[in-house]
């Protein structure tokens, strides 16, 4: 076992013991904000992996709408849950995905995390910052997860590399706003990668760390 509660015992130490920081400091509203998502939500399709992400989103954005966005990709979650475990280093487009994941990260698996963008401090001719790191990554860590929750123009450069040039994990990809974010979704759906994505303009880095935050909550519970 890895994190906090090495070298005790599952019943002495379970995952509510690895992010009690959280829960001890948001357990009421955290208990009462679900049971209000769950009231809304009602009767769903969803499985029970897949309800804990869009859960957690909900949770993030106080944005139901989120129930109708997310896709999962063939296999995705459990693939994700094997590659975190494993302690598969994580890529994130910008800093704020990784301050988003770092605490849950630091308390469970210790995956190394990278952000793109502090990659590269200038961007390569007709890139982006975030752009030119994340090829950077996937040069680096071609079978990384990529957690992309702000450039689209960082996901449409991975949607270029794969699957001949890396193999990523897991994509998510959730950027936000009004250029190139739809094309770049339709890039991910396009490729066979394993991936979640939040269909059309919305999504955002807080969307982006509370999908990865709930596979690794997903993860540890299965430790």
């Amino acid at each position: 076992m890895n994190g906090p509660c090495r070298g005790l015992s599952r019943i002495s130490c379970s995952w509510r013991d690895v992010i009690g920081v959280a829960v001890s400091l948001l357990h009421p509203i955290l208990k009462q904000s679900f049971a209000v998502i769950d009231q809304e939500i009602g009767a769903h399709a969803f499985a029970p992996e897949e309800y804990a992400i869009v859960r957690r989103v909900i949770h993030s954005t106080a944005d139901f709408e989120f129930k109708d966005l997310l896709r999962f990709g063939p296999g995705a979650i459990p693939g994700a849950i094997a590659a975190l475990r494993q302690g598969t280093p994580i890529i994130t487009d910008v800093s704020m995905v990784k301050q988003g994941i770092q605490t849950l990260v630091q308390q469970t698996f210790h995956n190394p995390i990278v952000s793109a963008v502090e990659q590269a401090t200038t961007a390569d001719p007709g890139a982006t910052r975030t752009e030119t790191g994340l090829l950077r990554c996937l040069a680096q860590y071609p079978q990384g997860i990529y957690v992309i929750g702000n450039a689209p123009t960082a996901l449409l450069a991975l949607c270029r590399q794969v699957p001949a040039i890396a193999q990523p994990a897991l994509v998510i990809g959730a950027p936000v706003g009004f250029i190139a974010v739809i094309e770049s979704k339709q890039a991910l759906a396009a490729t066979p990668v394993p991936q979640i994505r939040v269909e059309g303009r919305k999504g955002g880095s807080p969307v982006a760390a509370a999908i990865l935050n709930a596979l690794l909550v997903l993860a540890w519970e299965q430790e």
